[in-house]
């Protein structure tokens, strides 16, 4: 009879839930209240040693915790985790000294594999340790991982989730890497913004030493590991009370050392007999991890006023429709969810702790109402569904009258942005929604790709600037330093995301910024409403599309040009059709600079950074332009300092230029209007012999167009022709070097040097001479009798040069 009596009670609780009132799928769960001498500590420590909003990247945020928290860091360098490795050294090369109050020993390793073994034998022998890593470097940790897990040791592994190489090398960012771990028995804590990044590599080292099970804190490599945000950065006191509370934990860690004072027997062999009753034996450590990171979550709450827990809950109280996400991604989906507004019954779950999965925590947070879920996994994996979308299966395998999708999003770092998650909530309310899908490509194999449309989701007030620039000219360190100058001197939240090509050095840079009175949650590239667009380099205007270049500017928007055309009628002479159209329909304020010409007047060579910065603040309207300038110029002052006064100088030199040389270009009635015969052409023009990859893949993958391009374009195996060089003419540099052959000696050092192979020697005999054009000038060859009747050049490839200067300097 009680038992009878119990199952209507659970029934009408269940039904009271689901009626409308905003409950949850499970009680909640309250966390278990600090010790009062750790809540006093805490809030003054917060009281005395505030935090300072400051701007910083998700590998300065959580290089800033674990060095702290080190008293060894192994390293060794893997992009996009690199930052964190080479600050904890330079901080160790100047003296920086940790919580303990001693300079941690630096080590940079021979792999990832001796690395993860350094941290395993410091650990052993009682020393707080840590390691960064991602992709491969973290594949390569993986038996040492089993080790520190299975022998119960506490420490962080930092990492920037980033693709694992598999048809083809990638540095940018998913979760492959860290689903690759989910076995080894560590703990995996997500954080999704920079902030985060800050609270939870402090969460992540406060709750290893509570439950002493090793963790893995990790954010997205190339979005939010290198993404510039305004956050409240947690300072060296802060870290050092909470450490200074952890003591008698760090005192039980040392105890359990390798001594010879007690000592034990680790790494034994165990047979059949008891190998799995040592496994069971750990049940009750692990099963207190999640209070373990609750724990460390409300240390955090207590220092800092910021509340985090496993799971958290974003959207309407009674929501009908829940996506399911982690990492960076929960940061597109709460801004989507802000601008739908309160009315609509949709939500998001952004998940933290990852591992060990907790089935209460999680049920705690999904409201009752719930009747669809679509799980979004930043992975792919061949079987049922892809991990997280696996987990949520599991834990709501009770709960039958729930409908749950799964998808693939933003693998390798692709844009994820508001258009896609809101095609994600139209999948999900539709009558038959697509399972599994993909969002954010075009899949015309398989067909599981959602169609989409770029919405523009940004709070009202925020300033949104793109610009173009050129690998190694400047331009993205100035953006970084105009980012920090603004969240210095501004109360506006900051956003700065750096894009690049893979030619690095030598290739095109689009720098995202964002200003705003509220915060921004944006972790997309900026796709509608910019209103300040820089190009800092006049080729582009050339070699790619308008709607590659001008598609997010906005009405009314700001275009900025660096060339030498000073005029309405030099412009109209050099722009393409569908530019000049673009500019009259939307009515765009165009300015132009000779930047290039500013630079070589101030003796600065081809450095046109910070005459564009100067432009930057005079024009984008985002805080007074006298006091950033003159602002700028201290910081200038104090970047140069150290190369002496005549660099000083010349820089201060140029930014005095700039404005003198900026030209507001007044657009007469006709200028948009095609003269006699003109059309607008396509961007390259291919014979018809050439393979059809050129024009079908790699052209568009060059024009900036590759993110279009279907699935039915690739070869399965990523499997790549040879000789696409040849097909890749960039035509990017602003002059060329031309060889003197009255002084050339022959040494070919030149040809030697050239970064990019552009500059070829060459040897022709006599009759390849007469069939020579006209300015093909040789000299004879020199070397006795083996080049006797041969003639020399030098030949550059005009369209292959890039500009660097590397040949004449």
């Amino acid at each position: 009879a009680a038992s009878a009596a119990g199952l209507v009670l659970a029934r009408y609780l269940h039904d009271r839930r689901g009626s409308g009132s905003g409950g949850r799928l499970a009680e909640p769960i309250p966390f278990e209240q600090l010790p009062p001498e750790v809540i006093q500590a805490l809030r003054k420590a917060a009281a005395e040693h505030p935090s300072k909003q400051e701007p910083a990247d998700g590998c300065t945020a959580a290089v800033t915790v674990a060095y702290a928290f080190a008293e060894t860091i192994f390293i060794f360098p893997i992009t996009p985790t690199t930052p964190l490795g080479e600050t904890a050294d330079q901080w160790a090369v100047a003296g920086k000294t940790n919580s303990f109050g001693v300079v941690p020993k630096v080590q940079q390793m021979q792999s990832e594999a001796g690395a993860v073994a350094g941290v395993h034998g410091t650990l052993v022998t009682g020393a707080l340790s840590t390691t960064f890593t991602a992709s491969q470097g973290l594949l390569l940790m993986i038996p040492n991982m089993y080790k520190i897990a299975g022998e119960l040791l506490p420490c962080v592994f930092h990492v920037a989730a980033r693709a694992v190489a598999g048809q083809a090398l990638a540095i940018f960012g998913d979760h492959s890497d860290i689903m690759a771990v989910r076995q080894t028995g560590f703990a995996l804590l997500s954080s999704h913004s920079v902030q985060e990044s800050f609270d939870l590599a402090l969460a992540s080292h406060i709750a290893t030493l509570l439950c002493s099970v090793p963790f893995v804190h990790f954010f997205d490599g190339m979005r939010t590991s290198h993404e510039i945000q305004k956050c409240h950065a947690l300072n060296d006191k802060q870290v050092k009370v909470v450490m200074d509370l952890l003591e008698d934990k760090i005192d039980e860690f040392r105890a359990k050392a390798l001594n010879p004072s007690h000592p034990t027997l680790r790494g034994t062999a165990q047979s059949p007999d008891i190998y799995f009753q040592n496994v069971e034996a750990a049940n009750p450590i692990i099963a207190q991890v999640p209070d373990a990171v609750r724990q460390a979550m409300l240390w955090v709450k207590e220092l800092t006023g910021r509340e985090y827990d496993l799971f958290q809950y974003v959207g309407h109280p009674q929501a009908t429709d829940v996506v399911v996400v982690m990492g960076s991604g929960a940061q597109v989906l709460e801004e989507l969810i802000d601008y739908y507004g309160p009315s609509k019954r949709v939500g998001i779950l952004k998940v933290h702790l990852f591992r060990p999965w907790s089935t209460q925590h999680f049920l705690a947070q999904l409201p009752s109402n719930v009747r669809r879920i679509a799980v979004l996994d930043r992975c792919k994996e061949h079987g049922v569904g892809e991990p997280l979308y696996t987990d949520v299966c599991a834990t709501l395998q009770p709960h039958a009258g729930v409908r749950i999708i799964g998808g693939r999003y933003g693998l390798a770092s692709k844009d994820f942005t508001p258009g896609m998650a809101h095609a994600i909530f139209l999948n999900l309310a539709a009558s038959k929604p697509k399972h599994p899908f993909t969002v954010g490509i075009v899949d015309d194999v398989t067909n599981l790709s959602l169609e989409y449309t770029e919405m523009s989701t940004v709070p009202e007030g925020t300033v949104q600037c793109m610009l173009f620039g050129f690998g190694s000219d400047g331009t993205v360190g100035a953006n970084k330093n105009a980012i920090k100058l603004i969240s210095k001197e501004t109360n506006l939240y900051t956003q700065g995301h750096f894009a690049y090509d893979a030619l690095k050095a030598g290739g095109v840079t689009c720098s995202h910024l964002r200003f705003g009175p509220k915060p921004i949650k944006a972790s997309y590239e900026i796709t509608a409403g910019c209103s300040y667009l820089a190009v800092h380099k006049k080729e582009y205007l050339s070699n790619y599309s308008v709607e590659s270049i001008f598609g997010a500017l906005e009405e009314g928007g700001v275009f900025v040009l660096n060339s030498p055309w000073t005029s309405a009628e030099l412009l109209r002479d050099n722009l393409k059709l569908e530019f000049r159209q673009f500019i009259v329909q939307k009515n765009i304020v165009v300015y132009n600079i000779d930047a290039s010409s500013v630079a070589r007047q101030a003796g600065m060579g081809r450095l046109i950074n910070n005459i564009m910065q100067t432009v930057f603040f005079h024009l984008a309207n985002i805080m007074d332009p006298v006091k950033a300038i003159t602002l700028f110029k201290k910081e200038v002052e104090k970047t140069y300092k150290n190369k002496g006064p005549e660099v000083v100088k010349k820089n201060i030199d140029a930014i005095d230029m700039a404005l003198d040389n900026l030209h507001r270009i007044d657009l007469p009635a006709e200028w948009g209007q095609p003269r006699a015969g003109e059309a607008r052409q396509p961007l390259r023009e291919r014979d018809a012999n050439v393979p059809s990859v050129v024009t079908e893949v790699l052209d568009p993958v060059q024009l900036r167009e590759g993110g279009f391009l279907p699935v039915s374009k690739f070869s399965p195996g990523g499997v790549v022709e040879l000789g696409m060089t040849q097909w890749a003419k960039r035509g990017v540099a602003p002059k060329i070097p031309v060889v003197d052959m009255d002084k050339c000696t022959q040494c070919n050092k030149c040809a030697s040097i050239c970064p990019h192979a552009v500059i070829r020697p060459f040897l022709a005999s006599p009759a390849e001479l007469k069939r020579a054009p006209g300015a093909f000038e040789t000299r004879r060859a020199a070397g006795g009798n083996s080049y006797a009747g041969l003639h020399f050049r030098i030949q550059v490839s005009p369209m292959d040069c890039t500009g660097c200067e590397v040949c004449v300097t």
